[in-house]
């Protein structure tokens, strides 16, 4: 193949005389040795179990995720230099620890960099291949062939050579790229293509953006006709004659020995962009290496599923002038829907630049700033016109994202809404711009360094390389706003709010009608007392708590409504969720009704567009839209029909029906109608309803594939939508507006019979329309969605007992892993309804069951019987008590997925002395995560007490410990908890906290609220809760939905990275909950070293959680552990890491199925509550727990009986329980069984109305191949020393003897956590307090890594000379840090000096900072004293302690549900208000003596620690500046100061 060479084209195009290139230029070989024998078995055993996995329903490639570092280096005034690409280069060699390493240790997840073709070196390539040079630039494609495949890759040669031709180029020739694959892994290796170039010569006259559109679509035309011609491993890299991208499976530090050229001293660039991919799987695929086409991304694009999907409905429209008849080639606009969500983005982004936006517009479309609810002081109008245009034209693409972007004149950087990944900027003097995910990649000199910023959260900067000049973030925003008139287009926006919000709200239906109706619908009593009471009453959503033990909606015996069987997506590890409480203003749920226009034109018939708040209709806003749009524009199409003849076959009615619907629809779309209502009013005796989320679904789904979507909106009336899950399903199948007519019916008769108080009708109305809307951007949030237009169509569910056929007809791409009910099902069931409601008799409505326990209605797990014979049991240590428990539980109706599997196998039975015994067995068992604040202290140290006791784990919750608990008692117990949690609120987490444990667990997500943050009510934070939290009693904690350091998998890792540096030997455990693509995610966590994986099922006890979370979030844990299982398995990773289960297991059945499923260990909490007395009242969440078990009230604590041994008595029965179905089955350990899903066979189909309910998906194994089915590792899995080992070797003297000392050190970004091993061995060896202030100073020169004085401890003083990246002071536990700018860096205070994050969760200790701070700033600060020269966006966000003095500007969304301590801003631009958000705080000018005599002392420390030039100055003019400083104070602890706030109050309190 070395010899091989395409042969030349006959006439135009090639040398005539076909002369062949010289051999050096190809020395790529492709000889398989037997060195690779090994690695291809290895391959073929990844494709086989992947094959298997997925056709049996257990995986999907698609959800496989990616994260990385990113970055640019670019001359400004746009002329190539060497320097360029040799900094890009070493940057990405800097970021290596955002990548990962696959177990051959030399095959990565990907790295590239994208560049300014050389032409220099080309022309030389040209010239050396016997060619005269032609006049314009030389286009160069980079193409990645198929390798062991020959015809192939003649067959891709031939076809991008003749499509060339077809376009005019003239081809100068091909050329192999030289490769060194030695410093490749083998399955990189085994999977590398054959790499080549083709140098091209445009047609005369074609240059600049005409030629790269020619290009595109020669591209695209080359990509399509080897797609039919069926050739896989074929990849266009690039095909420009401005770019060009170099990439693959190798390790970042590897990229220019693999190609050579890199160094090559002709490759000087304008611009260079370089990537570092982190991806959850281990196959490694050449393709997904970033860079693609025009950008670099880093985050995770959470509405993919809704943007492709309208892609689809655009691309139809988008026949631009700019492709004239060649528009169809360049459709479909996403190539590959099940690519990766960064390849869909830059496919989008492409073409519109290639339709003629640029960069800079491309951008503001597709990630746009947040600017709904901002006022005209906080961003300008003009800006908001264009923003608000880019909304009109497409949906935003929504999620974590630092995009760095060239379109071969434009480069841009720039950032996501909400600012959530990093990007650091730094200028030259000499005319560099340098960004990154991290300050100090490129170790340029600093003398060189001009400046330092960071991007503001949805900014960008932009540079115009033709012009060679730079755009500031708000220069470049103001460039695009003026090039239309936007404020004038807006002119066609009608807001409808102020026209159809106030006006009449009429009623339909009289008593017994609606009785009749609401049984039609479903509705219970319950519904109405419990779910619609609070949200009329108070405009907020039912709490409950205690979990979820009713069956899934798949297996009930009762009618449940189609809502049921959606699980809501949502946020873990790979994206963050939104804080919907404290960020709302970067949230909208604006609806836009009418048709939206072709996404590539650019005027002004894109506006217009109708406008509402929301998408929550009441009825009388319903009909006044319908006046508004005009009756001739509206299709009403009627969801109900007749019931089905008694002997047709079932179903047809129902499919007929829908088909109908279907067709309406579409004939209303090519009519001209702008609106399409759906509704189900004409349901009565002789109409029965349809599942008006089955009708929403089947229409947009038929109108997206037939492009009529966009030209169309669909409001939906509908009978059974009472609560916002059911609102947000229909939105999220397609609907654009929606009103639930009967649930409101049903508030207006209440009100009539008095039941609402005095509230008035307008109230009412708007108080259930609020509630709804809150829980809408609760649901949105929890995916990490921002924008409801993004949410709307995505199909952002997981269906769970709905057939597969029906799903994919209906809402295609949704998961359904396990089949389920069909339309025969549906069809009957609303049969059945609508016989109770409209047959005679008279009627009342049922009373429920589905939330709390009643004899009539849905079967409940531990109902009251079961409960008193576990007591019973535990109180008398009864086994055979037990034994009649375990077997209760058996007879009860199915109401977990377990139920419909049983044991099989076929070994001997083996007796019961030889299986292991139960002290073994105990070991495996943990009470999971249950707080001391949720918990009282008496239980929750009972069960510490117990677990210890038999050599098993307690986890503490996340509320801390009390540090009185890690002594043992008199009597030799040990009350401390074996694995301590950090959760997203990291309350109570020290550097001692962290070494007083064996494990730590990190909270990502909760079974009953995924997505959400824990809360506890105020009246549960007593003196010694608010205590252990470094908090106020008495006022409410909410942690925060995200971990504010965990925003994507490179973050996890960073944090485990922190932990395992802290406490030397503890394992770390990720807590996830189950949900389809779980898999992946485990693989993700896998890689970043963790020790242990939980996976929660979604029916965790929950001590309070909102209804419709504890119900539709999340998945059973038999679905997510078998995926996580398989996922595990089949990328190597399932010997290095244990699993563990929890949620709602009971008995040693349920253990041993977990065990089979691949379970090594188990949490049992609700059950364990219920040993110390928990009688299941389900009211956690008001703290009047009637036994004591979950409340702070004295009273009640006085009433807990629950002891030690009762807990022990439970573990050991259900450990015996284990051991007598081991013997039965043949086996004598767990070990034997982990992952044997083939012991587990399903012997129950469900009910007779399902279509098939196939658990094969979690019975299908995946091969381990030479691995271990369950754990090997010893210990832990380790991560790379830092700095710190260094340090402890030399601070030996200081750790021994306790000798004050002084060590000197420069450092790079690579160093990471620095502090925080040396803080272990200090608290360990001093404790928290026990050495002075600054007996240890470590100073440091250069750019210091992630996390630096992470959990660093009193004791300890960090002396930073440069800068800092995120995470600074994480935990900081009582350590000094100064960090201060090098010397010669003017305006010091101007400039960025930390990342974002910082003092994260800090309880104590000092940090003193000389320049900018990035976004979030001092978040949930619950004790750190600090002062900076400015901040970014969301500044102190959930702080509860310390204090906080901001010399500077400070970011949007300051000091967000803020709730203790106190800050300080100098505000010299009186724009501090203006960012302010003024929910949870007062601010007043400093208004006494002793508050000035603070300040003044902070500022003074500050200019001591730092040096700063600029607190000197404040000094020196301090009565000039004490007028410019605001005193911030949480409204909280107004009252509660020991000191007035202002002198006149002061005065007042001496008199």
């Amino acid at each position: 193949m070395s010899d091989h060479f395409p042969p030349a084209h006959p006439g135009e195009g090639r040398d005539p005389s076909g002369r062949e290139p010289p051999q050096a230029m190809r020395n790529q070989t492709s000889a398989w040795t037997p060195a690779f024998a090994g690695v291809s078995a290895e391959l073929d055993r990844y494709a086989a179990n992947r094959a298997a996995l997925t056709a049996a329903h257990a995986y999907s490639p698609a959800d496989e995720r990616d994260a990385c570092g990113v970055g640019l280096v670019c001359a400004v005034d746009g002329k190539p230099r060497r320097e360029v690409v040799e900094l890009a280069i070493t940057a990405l060699k800097s970021v290596w620890h955002r990548g990962a390493v696959d177990a051959d240790g030399k095959t990565g997840d990907g790295a590239g960099v994208l560049l300014s073709v050389p032409q220099d070196f080309f022309a030389d390539q040209v010239t050396r291949i016997g060619h005269t040079l032609r006049p314009g630039p030389i286009a160069v494609g980079q193409v990645f062939l198929p390798r062991n495949d020959l015809g192939g890759q003649e067959a891709a040669r031939t076809i991008v050579e003749a499509e060339a031709l077809r376009f005019g180029f003239y081809i100068y020739g091909w050329r192999q790229v030289p490769v060194d694959t030695s410093v490749i892994g083998e399955k990189a290796n085994a999977t590398r293509p054959e790499i080549e170039q083709i140098m091209l010569s445009p047609p005369a006259g074609l240059t600049g953006e005409a030629l790269e559109r020619a290009l595109f679509l020669c591209r695209k035309r080359i990509e399509k006709r080897v797609a039919a011609a069926g050739i896989s491993h074929f990849y266009l890299c690039s095909f420009s004659a401005r770019q060009l991208i170099y990439k693959g499976m190798f390790l970042a530090q590897h990229i220019d020995e693999f190609y050579p050229d890199l160094r090559d001293e002709r490759f000087a660039a304008a611009v260079a962009i370089f990537h570092q991919r982190y991806s959850t799987n281990t196959f490694p695929e050449w393709r997904l290496a970033q860079p693609f086409r025009m950008l670099a991304h880093n985050g995770e694009i959470n509405t993919k599923k809704g943007n492709v999907n309208w892609m689809k409905s655009h691309e139809i429209r988008m026949a631009a002038d700019a492709f004239g008849e060649m528009g169809d080639d360049v459709k479909p606009v996403i190539q590959d829907p099940h690519g990766s969500d960064s390849m869909a983005l830059d496919n989008t982004f492409e073409v519109l630049v290639r339709a003629g936006r640029d960069a800079p517009m491309a951008k503001a479309l597709l990630i746009p700033e947040a600017w709904n609810a901002r006022s005209d002081e906080q961003i300008k109008p003009a800006h908001k016109a264009l923003y608000a245009y880019c909304n009109a034209v497409m949906e935003p693409w929504d999620g974590p994202a630092a995009i760095c972007a060239s379109d071969g004149r434009w480069v841009v950087a720039g950032k996501d809404r909400n600012g959530l990944r990093p990007l650091r900027v730094a200028y030259t003097d000499d005319g560099l711009l340098i960004m990154g995910s991290e300050a100090g990649m490129c170790r340029v000199d600093e003398a060189r360094i001009v400046r330092k910023s960071h991007i503001s959260p949805g900014r960008m900067l932009a540079v115009d390389l033709a012009e060679g000049r730079l755009y500031g973030e708000d220069e470049i925003i103001d460039r695009l706003a003026q090039r239309h008139p936007y404020d004038q287009w807006l002119g066609n926006m009608v807001n409808l709010e102020g026209v159809i919000g106030e006006g009449p709200e009429p009623r339909a239906y009289g008593r017994e009608e609606l009785a009749r109706r609401q049984v039609a619908a479903g509705l219970s009593l319950e519904d109405l007392e419990l779910i619609l009471a609070p949200m009329v009453e108070d405009a907020k959503e039912a709490v409950g708590s205690m979990g979820d033990d009713t069956p899934l909606a798949v297996l009930s015996q009762t009618y449940r409504p189609l809502s049921h069987f959606f699980r809501q997506n949502f946020s873990q590890v790979t994206n963050p969720p939104i804080d919907s409480l404290r960020e709302t203003s970067v949230m909208s749920l604006k609806t836009r009704f009418k048709n939206l226009g072709n996404i590539l034109a650019q005027d002004e018939a894109q506006t217009d567009v109708f406008v509402m708040e929301s998408p929550v209709l009441t009825t009388g806003m319903y009909q006044r839209v319908i006046e508004v749009i005009g009756e001739k524009n509206v299709a009403i199409i009627d969801c109900t029909m007749p019931p089905p003849a008694p002997d047709g076959r079932p179903g047809d009615a129902l499919r007929a029906n829908l088909d109908r619907i279907r067709a309406e629809a579409e004939d209303a779309a090519l009519r001209g109608c702008a609106t399409i209502v759906l509704t189900d009013e004409g349901a009565g005796p002789e109409r029965v309803a349809l599942p008006m989320i089955l009708a929403t679904g089947g229409v947009h789904s038929s109108l997206v594939a037939k492009g009529l979507r966009s030209y169309v909106s669909i409001v939906v009336r509908s009978a059974e939508c009472l609560d916002t899950h059911y609102f947000a399903v229909l939105v999220g199948v397609g609907a654009t507006a929606v009103n639930a007519y009967l649930a409101q019916e049903s508030f207006m008769d209440r009100m009539e019979r008095g039941l609402t108080g005095d509230l008035s009708l307008r109230q009412v109305c708007l108080n259930f329309k609020h509630a709804i809307e809150g829980g809408l951007l609760k649901i949105i949030a929890k995916m990490g969605i921002a924008v409801i237009s993004s949410y709307r169509g995505g199909y952002n569910f997981e269906a769970l007992g709905l057939s597969r056929a029906l799903v994919a007809e209906f809402f295609p791409g949704m998961p359904s892993r396990i089949s389920g009910i069909g339309l025969a099902g549906l069809e009957a069931k609303a049969v059945e309804l609508h016989r109770k409601a409209w047959d005679g008799g008279a009627i009342s409505l049922p009373v429920g069951g589905f939330y709390k326990a009643r004899r009539a209605g849905e079967a409940h797990a531990f109902e009251a019987r079961m409960i008193h014979t576990l007591q019973r049991a535990c109180d008398t240590g009864s086994y055979a008590a037990y034994k009649a428990f375990s077997e209760g539980m058996r007879r009860m109706p199915t109401i977990q997925l377990r139920d419909l599997l049983d044991l099989r196998s076929t070994e001997r039975p083996v007796s019961l002395d030889e299986v292991e015994s139960v002290n073994e067995i105990r070991k495996r068992f943990l009470t999971p995560g249950m707080s001391m604040g949720a918990l009282s202290p008496e239980a929750h140290g009972v069960l510490n007490i117990a677990m210890n006791r038999i050599g098993a784990k307690s986890v503490s919750g996340e509320g801390g410990e009390d540090p009185a608990r890690y002594t043992p008692l008199p009597n030799g117990d040990n009350p401390n908890s074996a694995v301590k949690q950090i959760a997203s609120g990291r309350f109570g987490v020290t550097a001692q906290y962290l070494n007083e444990c064996r494990e730590i667990e990190i909270k990502v997500s909760q079974g009953a609220k995924p997505g959400e943050g824990g809360q506890l009510p105020g009246f549960k934070v007593t003196e010694l809760i608010a205590k252990l939290r470094h908090s106020t009693p008495g006022v409410m904690l909410i942690s925060p939905p995200p971990h504010h350091d965990i925003y994507s998998i490179e973050d996890l890792a960073q944090l485990i990275y922190d932990l395992k540096q802290i406490n030397p030997e503890a394992r770390v455990c990720v807590k996830l909950v189950a949900m389809t693509g779980i898999g992946a995610i485990a693989a993700g966590v896998a890689k970043a070293k963790a020790d242990v994986i939980l996976i929660s099922g979604n029916v965790g006890g929950t001590g309070a959680s909102p209804q419709t979370s504890i119900k539709y979030a999340g998945g059973p844990w038999e679905m997510g552990l078998s995926e996580a299982n398989q996922v595990l398995t089949l990328n190597n990773l399932r010997h290095s890491v244990r699993l563990r289960a929890d949620g709602g297991m009971r008995t040693g059945r349920d253990v041993v199925i977990a065990a089979m499923l691949g379970a090594e260990e188990f949490g049992i909490g609700t059950a364990s509550l219920i040993a110390m007395g928990c009688i299941m009242v389900r009211q956690c969440h008001s703290n009047t727990c009637p036994v004591g078990v979950c409340t702070q009230d004295e009273a009640l604590r006085a009433k807990f009986s629950g002891s030690p041994e009762k807990v022990i008595n439970l573990f050991t029965f259900i450990a015996e329980e284990v051991r007598e179905i081991l013997s039965g089955l043949g086996f004598r350990s767990l070990n034997e069984i982990v992952g044997r899903t083939d012991l587990l066979q399903q012997v129950s189909r469900g009910g007779e109305h399902l279509d098939d309910l196939d658990l094969n998906p979690l019975l299908v194994r995946a091969d381990p191949g030479p691995h271990a089915p369950f754990c090997t590792v010893e210990g832990r899995n380790e991560v790379p020393d830092t700095l710190d080992a260094q340090i402890v070797r030399d601070a030996a003297p200081l750790l021994e003897r306790g000798e004050k000392m002084q060590l000197t050190y420069t450092v790079r970004n690579t160093a990471r956590a620095i502090g925080s091993r040396t803080s272990s061995h200090i608290v360990r060896r001093f404790g928290m307090d026990g050495l002075p202030p600054g007996h240890l100073t470590v100073q440091l020169k250069g750019s210091a890594g992630q996390s630096l004085g992470a959990f660093a401890v009193q004791g300890l003083r960090i002396e930073l000379t440069g800068e800092a990246n995120d995470y600074v002071g994480k935990g900081l536990s009582g350590a000094t840090l100064a960090i201060r700018p090098s010397p010669g860096l003017a305006a010091a205070q101007a400039n960025a000096i930390l990342g974002n994050t910082v003092l994260y969760g800090a309880t104590s200790g000092r940090l003193f900072a000389a320049g900018l701070a990035g976004e979030r700033f001092g978040v949930r600060n619950s004790g750190a004293v600090t002062v900076v020269e400015g901040c970014g966006a969301n500044g102190l966000e959930y702080m509860t302690g310390g204090v906080a003095v901001v010399l500077g500007p400070v970011g949007f969304n300051f000091a967000a549900g803020m709730t203790g301590g106190m800050a300080y801003v100098l505000d010299l631009n009186d724009r501090f208000l203006t960012m302010l958000n003024k929910d949870s705080v007062v601010v007043e000018p400093i208004g006494t003596r002793h508050w000035e005599a603070e300040l003044k002392a902070l500022v003074e420390e500050h200019a001591r620690e730092t040096g700063s030039v600029f607190a000197e100055e404040i000094l020196r003019g301090w009565d000039r500046y004490l007028p410019k400083f605001w005193q911030v104070v949480p409204k909280e602890m107004v009252h509660r100061l020991d000191q007035p706030l202002a002198e006149e109050e002061a005065a007042h309190r001496r008199a």
